[in-house]
């Protein structure tokens, strides 16, 4: 039996089954869908998901994050709690007047004429007996503070009291209590200085007069005069001073129990003058 003759394009054995060629839109290959090969979803492979490898998120590779490796946190200098401490800052210096030398100069001129020297002498005069016992009951001291200004306790300042006391109670004849100290602030170009000594005094007149020219000498005091003494009587004067280009007002007392001797700094005889009797009658005692 003869074959049924073929088409004219042949049987359709030559073309490949559905599966081959050129693929339906329902089945793979050729262009996929979708889903499949070609160009991928965002799921596959290709250009990575925000997750994945290449450039990293914050908390991958790369560049590190502020919690990871790279360049350490605070690195370089140390700071405030590593390495060295620094030494903490000193106190401010403290702030200079510049009037350690006029003490020195006023300091050296109040021991020779107060303290032993020529100008005044302390001796015991038996022939008077209420003069003696007046001297007896006077006593002089160092308050806490003198006229509002309180005592200075700086180391050198308190060397130069000392001093002042050992040589009255050395020199001074008959002497029964003897004080010297410094108030006030000298940064604050505040500054008192007194000298004095308790004892028997034959002509407290004398001694002043003799007083009064020494500092006029020594410390260019001029303008003496006479001032009121206070309740403790005796005989007071004041006047101005300079040396070394600072300014002084200078007070000297002296009765039958005790001489004085009151310098103020950076002032003058009309300032100290205000402030003399009550200063005295502080630093003179009577029992």
């Amino acid at each position: 039996m003869s074959q049924p003759p073929a088409g004219p394009y042949g049987n359709q054995g030559s073309y490949p089954p559905p599966s081959g060629g050129y693929p339906t839109s329902q089945q793979p290959g050729g262009y996929p869908a979708p889903q499949q090969g070609g160009y991928p979803s965002q799921q596959s492979g290709g250009y990575p998901p925000q997750q994945s490898g290449g450039y990293p998120s914050q908390q991958s590779g790369g560049y590190p994050s502020q919690q990871s490796g790279g360049y350490p946190p605070q690195g370089g200098y140390p700071s405030q709690q590593s390495g060295q401490p620094y030494a903490p800052a000193g106190p401010p210096p403290k702030k200079k007047s510049g009037a350690g030398k006029v003490v020195l100069i006023v300091l050296a001129v109040v021991l020779v004429l107060c303290l032993g020297g020529a100008a005044v002498t302390w001796f015991a005069v038996k022939d008077d007996v209420g003069d003696a016992v007046d001297a007896a009951k006077t006593r002089v001291v160092a308050p806490a503070t003198l006229a509002g200004r309180p005592q200075i306790t700086d180391t050198e300042l308190a060397s130069l009291s000392e001093q002042m006391v050992s040589e009255m109670k050395s020199t001074v004849q008959n002497e029964t209590s003897a004080v010297g100290a410094f108030y006030g602030d000298p940064a604050k170009q505040d500054l008192v200085m007194v000298a004095a000594a308790s004892g028997l005094i034959a002509d407290p007149k004398k001694e002043l007069d003799d007083a009064v020219n020494g500092l006029s000498a020594e410390l260019s005091v001029s303008n003496m005069a006479d001032v009121d003494p206070g309740p403790l009587g005796g005989d007071a004067r004041c006047g101005d001073g300079k040396t070394d280009a600072v300014e002084l007002g200078v007070c000297v007392w002296a009765d039958k129990g005790s001489v004085g001797m009151i310098v103020i700094f950076f002032s003058s005889a009309d300032k100290a003058k205000a402030e003399f009797v009550g200063m005295r009658g502080q630093i003179e005692q009577r029992s």
